[in-house]
């Protein structure tokens, strides 16, 4: 715990802060948000792509870190093509996944991409900032810890975190970008690269030449299994059950979103605005088992059927039309994220488990620093300049993502761990003292449990929600 303590002490003191403008084309206003400095003035996403020539910037992948990433080339002059191999298959997804999380530092960028796009997301969204978050004991319903989303961006002028439907999310980033540019029914199946080039392959054969393939295709990636050769994604023992309910609770105006634990599972109940209440219910089982033949509904009250009314009223209040699940899957983290004119992003290359809900908010922002790289290297007077240039910006964008994107990574992975761990009570099955089993004595870690949580989680959360670089 101390050394967690320290890693997550370090690396929000040791940022430095400087006031910086976003400008969009869509208007004038500016903006002023708090960004990490780099080694030199941080420039923005402003302004017209400054080298001789378009780059060309080939995406595999059209979902959010795809769409993201094709408007913000395409807003910065660059030609771009997305390939996406089944539109539709997305939005199923987002179905299953429910609504995403969106931070106040991915939204920042999403306003510096497109202050247009920006606005119509948090139209569509709800906004979860300004209202208490934290954790909760599953059993009894009580706060084990409270922590406040808003401070951290008021304090830095950044948007307060809310959250939207994934399917909503990507019919707005997909209108932005336009079909001319995102290819449906094309799937990236191979890559070819030599020093001038880079030319993706299709599934049915047909090939497209550019500057830079991104391979935003998430953690089934075949332009990841292209660079580093075929790895099977890690199961991470939980399954996920999610619903979507019309019952409002007493405590909406003030609860945003609570995470109950209890051990080998946790509960996730978040507003989702329009009077609906989005959860999620995982809980430690084997891949791929079946539920029972009176449905999923039956299957979560079978987990969490003895947890606080809270827990128990949102499963009953749900329809069982609506309870969707998915195994939970993710992958080690890797430290070289591409090689050449080949990168990846968001999922591709550093997928992450739900626990904290940042997958899609650090593919975001991995598309402002990518493109912020590839701005750079377009600035160079000659081809042979430019093709080195991409290469060396590619290697930026990774070398400046890592530490960020590991900490979050690690910190999720150790979420997962905890609810392995996390016994609040503890049990006499047998012996002199079995009779206290109708009565329950607080665990001896518990209270330290909630102390470093106490301490740490804020801070944690407030680096995560506004200490974007």
């Amino acid at each position: 715990m101390s050394n967690c303590r320290y890693l997550i002490n370090s690396c929000i003191q040791n940022q430095t802060y400087d006031i910086l403008d976003f400008r969009t084309k869509q208007s004038s206003k500016t903006r002023s948000y708090y960004v990490r400095r780099q080694n030199s003035f941080y420039q923005t996403l402003d302004g017209e792509n400054g080298g001789n020539r378009k780059l060309k910037i080939l995406i595999a992948g059209g979902g959010i870190g795809g769409l993201v990433l094709a408007l913000a080339a395409k807003h910065k002059g660059f030609e771009v093509q997305v390939f996406e191999k089944d539109l539709s298959a997305v939005r199923g997804e987002g179905q299953h996944r429910g609504p995403i999380q969106l931070v106040s530092s991915a939204l920042a960028v999403l306003e510096a991409i497109d202050e247009n796009v920006a606005k119509q997301i948090k139209e569509a969204g709800c906004v979860t900032g300004n209202r208490t978050t934290g954790y909760a004991d599953g059993l009894s319903g009580e706060w084990i810890t409270k922590f406040d989303l808003s401070p951290p961006a008021v304090s830095r002028g950044l948007p307060l975190t809310l959250v939207i439907c994934r399917m909503a999310l990507q019919d707005i980033l997909l209108n932005a970008v336009g079909l001319d540019i995102v290819r449906n029914k094309s799937k990236v199946v191979d890559f070819l690269e030599d020093p001038s080039k880079v030319t993706v392959i299709l599934e049915d054969g047909q090939q497209y030449d550019g500057d830079v393939l991104v391979g935003a295709d998430g953690i089934w990636s075949k332009v990841r299994t292209k660079l580093f050769g075929e790895r099977e994604a890690k199961y991470s023992t939980y399954t996920s059950y999610s619903g979507v309910t019309n019952f409002v609770p007493p405590y909406i105006d003030s609860v945003a979103y609570r995470i109950f634990l209890g051990l080998n599972k946790c509960f996730v109940a978040t507003d989702v605005g329009n009077g609906k209440i989005q959860w999620f219910a995982n809980h430690k089982e084997q891949p791929m088992s079946n539920d029972p033949p009176e449905g999923k509904k039956k299957r979560v009250l079978e987990k969490f059927g003895n947890w606080c009314p809270e827990v128990v009223t949102l499963i009953q209040k749900t329809p069982e039309s609506m309870i969707l699940r998915r195994d939970i899957y993710d992958r080690d983290m890797i430290y070289t994220w591409g090689a050449g004119r080949v990168t990846l992003l968001g999922d591709a290359a550093h997928p992450m488990q739900p626990n904290l809900g940042q997958g899609g908010c650090m593919a975001i922002e991995d598309c402002y620093q990518l493109i912020h790289e590839l701005v750079q290297a377009s600035e160079s007077d000659s081809d042979v300049q430019i093709s080195e240039e991409i290469v060396l910006a590619l290697r930026r964008y990774a070398n400046k993502r890592l530490w960020r994107v590991g900490i979050v990574y690690a910190a999720s992975r150790m979420a997962s761990k905890m609810l392995a761990s996390y016994k609040p009570y503890i049990e006499f099955k047998t012996g002199p003292l079995a009779h206290l089993l109708t009565q329950q004595i607080t665990h001896p870690a518990i209270p330290v449990f909630r102390a470093f949580l106490q301490i740490c989680l804020p801070k944690f959360m407030a680096w995560i929600t506004a200490g974007h670089g």
